[in-house]
C-alpha cells in the first residue's frame, strides 16, 4: 500500500502537476492522521471548505492511519539522521508511517526525501 504525503493529497485537491499520478494510486492508499491535519490546515489557509475532506478521502479509498507510539518515537529519532533537521514533524510522521507499511512506499512532491537514507521507496509526483 502506498502512503500519501500531504503534498500529494494537496496536489490532487488543487489539480496541481502530479495530480494524475496521485489519482492513479489513491485507491487503497494510506494517509497518516498527522498529514490529514496538515492537509486540513493548508486548505483552511487557502479558504477552502473542509467539511467534506475526510468523507471524500474515504470515498476515494484512502485509509487514515493514526500515529502510533512507535511512529512518534521514530519521527522524533529522524531528526538525528542526515537531513533530518530540515524535515517538519508532519514529514517525519509520514516517513515513520511509511517505514511500517508493506511495501514501504510514499508518494510526495518533496524531492529532498529521495536523499534520505531510509528503508523505503520515495515516489515523486513531479
Amino acid at each position: 500500500m502506498t502512503v500519501l504525503d500531504a503534498s500529494a493529497v494537496l496536489a490532487l485537491i488543487h489539480n496541481e502537476p502530479g495530480h494524475d499520478l496521485v489519482a492513479a494510486q489513491i485507491d487503497g492508499a494510506v494517509l497518516g492522521a498527522a498529514n490529514l491535519a496538515e492537509v486540513v490546515g493548508k486548505l483552511i489557509d487557502a479558504d477552502v471548505d473542509i467539511r467534506r475532506v475526510r468523507e471524500l478521502l474515504q470515498a476515494a479509498g484512502v485509509h487514515v492511519e493514526p500515529v502510533s507510539a512507535a511512529d512518534a518515537e521514530l519521527a522524533g529519532a529522524l531528526r538525528g539522521i542526515h537531513g533530518g533537521r530540515e524535515l517538519s514533524l508532519g514529514d517525519r510522521c509520514c516517513l515513520a508511517l511509511t517505514v511500517r507499511t508493506e511495501p514501504p512506499e510514499v508518494l510526495t512532491a518533496d524531492r529532498g526525501w529521495t536523499e534520505l537514507d531510509l528503508p523505503l521507496r520515495v515516489q515523486l509526483i513531479r
